[in-house]
């Protein structure tokens, strides 16, 4: 832990957090990811403040927990976290250190996106053999944008809660999102329809969701294992299956190994696509609904002659 970090906890603790700001004016809300802050603010409009701390750029698995956190927690009337232990390495030491009742697990202000969500590869057993699995199954779960309105409604339910004053024009704010977003993945499953069936490989399994949704087929990923490289043997291997099951397109996040994913294409003649894994992963992806637009048609224009 850094010099900086120890003072500020050093400073935290000689109070009980800061004051609560909701009755006074905006909801102060803090995001584990940038997906999450996206759907808050649309929730919230005008109510409310919402930070981000993960963009879809960074793997949200690894971060430092930087003092800047610490502050944003400190002040926080709401904490959203993504769940599914995506966020365990760096979120409950900052939330300790923060001092902040009103976003402890079990306050009316902290929000587990997860709750609700049908997760997907659950594991049987655990062993740290099979690589980093997550006990809850796979938390990137915010790539199906279905799943969108399940988290929008637990927001809802938070901020109402926390300003029950403004509670109507929270529930109106949720309607006009839902109602958004249904008639954006009508749009968006016509967009990818000539696709299904399309068969891919992704480098880390953060797109599980996002291919059960417009009905792609993984025929494998780069990674043998979760947060496990590949070895020259196993690539060779998968680049063969490619060829064999004829997979047109490999997805990969910015900060995985371009090196190899562009390699892997190369050999068995796939369409390499560099694809952030959530919003403000590039300039393109500045909310939940231009993260999908800016995808789907990067997909398709990948693929389609």
């Amino acid at each position: 832990m850094n010099q900086c970090l120890t003072f500020l906890l050093a400073m935290l603790a000689l109070g009980t957090g800061a004051v609560n700001t909701a009755a006074a004016g905006k909801l102060n809300v803090v995001a584990t990811l940038e997906d999450l802050a996206s759907i808050a603010r649309f929730v919230g409009g005008d109510d409310v403040t919402v930070a981000g701390i993960a963009h879809g750029g960074q793997d949200a698995h690894f971060l430092d927990a930087k003092p800047s956190y610490l502050v944003k927690l400190n002040r926080a009337d709401v904490l959203i976290e993504n769940g599914a232990e995506l966020e365990v390495g760096w979120l409950p030491v900052l939330v300790d250190g923060a001092r902040n009742r009103r976003i402890l697990p079990g306050a009316p202000g902290r929000v587990n996106a997860m709750a609700g969500i049908e997760m997907l590869e659950v594991p049987a057993t655990l062993s740290r053999a099979e690589g980093d699995v997550h006990p809850q199954g796979n938390p990137h779960f915010t790539l199906d944008p279905a799943n969108g309105k399940i988290i929008a409604a637990s927001i809802c339910n938070a901020f109402c809660a926390c300003a029950p004053d403004r509670a109507a024009t929270f529930r109106a704010n949720l309607a006009a999102f839902d109602k958004r977003l249904d008639e954006s993945l009508a749009r968006w499953t016509a967009m990818m329809a000539p696709l299904k069936g399309l068969k891919i490989v992704t480098f880390h399994r953060n797109f599980s969701y996002f291919a059960r949704r417009f009905g792609l087929q993984a025929a494998g990923t780069l990674e043998p294992k979760p947060g496990v490289p590949p070895s020259p043997g196993y690539l060779a291997n998968l680049i063969v299956t490619m060829k064999t099951e004829g997979v047109k397109l490999i997805l990969a996040e910015p900060y995985r190994d371009l090196k190899v994913a562009q390699f892997a294409a190369e050999k068995s003649g796939a369409k390499m696509l560099v694809a952030p894994a959530g919003v403000g992963g590039n300039d393109d992806s500045r909310d939940y609904f231009a993260c999908f637009d800016w995808l789907l048609g990067q997909i398709v224009k990948t693929v389609v002659p």
